[in-house]
């Protein structure tokens, strides 16, 4: 019920949001065909500066389908998109004092080391700055001001990983953490492991380095024998694993987290078995939406409860239809 009333309520987002615009009908809908572009007339409402500031590290293309999703959401919604991202810790929250400097007028970020993030949003709040938070560390959106979450329940992903498992009649699992102290990807690899009735055992490597990366898991697949099935948390380390299988000689069927045109590509080869899809664009466009119509209009989503965008399960079978979306950066 809760699902059904976040969907309702995103629906009626957008089409305020349209409603608001000072273009509308036939030829916005010709416009926003092309891919979330943002081309068009922008709102006529007061120009807004909002930066978004993200854990990302170098390469992960999970952050330019965010990103594309923003972008599209700022260039309806008359706003200057500031992007910065670090991966670690206190380079992101400087990040977030940087942009508090600026005197922006709304924040996004990321909290997939939340402790690291207190202190800084603290002073976002004193400054009169709204923040939205998406993607990682929802249960400390709220606790550290901000005003909606977008993304999914970390959790309830992984046991829907888990439960998919068992379906295939998988029995020993390897979970690959890209990101050590992540809250978010321990958090998956834990919800795997409540509902998966095999073993599972995290793996950590790093996720900015592909080649060590590869010999990591292919290593491990040598090493532990009766491996048969390998969880990546992000779409390009699914790429690495695949790799790493081939080299191992290994039979371990490899599943992931998040989609990206590559992925899409080793689902229709059945080179991955299927993907938990978030819907990163969604939460790149809805988190500055919501700033501009909490700016503009007073309004807030969620109420306090996260916003959801997925878990949702995709395999071979969606590859088509999806192929299109990834191909344009927007799933």
């Amino acid at each position: 019920m809760r699902t059904a009333r976040t969907a309702a309520a995103v629906i009626a987002v957008i089409a305020l949001a349209a409603g608001c615009s000072s273009s509308g009908g036939k030829d916005s809908e010709d416009k926003a065909s092309g891919g979330g572009s943002g081309a068009g007339k922008a709102a006529g409402t007061p120009r807004l500066k909002i930066a978004m500031v993200t854990h990302s590290g170098e390469g992960d293309t999970f952050w330019d389908i965010v990103q594309s999703g923003a972008k599209a959401a700022a260039g309806k919604d008359n706003v200057d998109f500031l992007y910065s991202n670090d991966k670690e810790a206190n380079g992101q929250a400087q990040l977030v004092q940087a942009a508090i400097d600026k005197k922006v007028d709304g924040i996004v970020v990321t909290l997939a080391k939340p402790e690291a993030m207190k202190d800084v949003l603290a002073k976002a709040e004193a400054a009169g700055i709204p923040v939205v938070t998406i993607n990682s560390g929802a249960e400390f959106s709220k606790q550290f001001g901000a005003l909606a979450h977008f993304g999914q329940d970390e959790s309830v992903a992984g046991e829907a990983i888990g439960d998919e498992l068992n379906k295939r009649g998988l029995k020993k699992a390897v979970c690959v953490i890209h990101e050590q102290g992540n809250v978010s990807l321990e958090q998956r690899c834990a919800g795997v492991k409540k509902t998966f009735d095999g073993s599972v055992e995290n793996l950590n490597v790093d996720g900015t380095n592909a080649p060590a990366s590869q010999s990591s898991i292919e290593a491990k697949l040598q090493a532990t024998k009766g491996i048969d099935a390998v969880i990546t948390l992000g779409a390009p380390i699914a790429a690495v694993a695949v790799k790493a299988k081939a080299d191992a000689g290994s039979k371990a069927e490899i599943d992931t987290f998040d989609l990206n045109a590559e992925v899409v590509k080793r689902l229709k080869a059945k080179e991955v078995g299927f993907a938990v899809d978030q819907q990163p664009y969604l939460q790149g466009y809805e988190a500055i939406d919501m700033l501009w119509l909490y700016k503009n209009n007073g309004d807030v989503l969620g109420g306090g409860k996260t916003v959801l965008t997925g878990p949702a399960i995709v395999t071979e079978k969606d590859a088509s239809q999806l192929e299109k979306y990834t191909a344009r950066g927007t799933r």
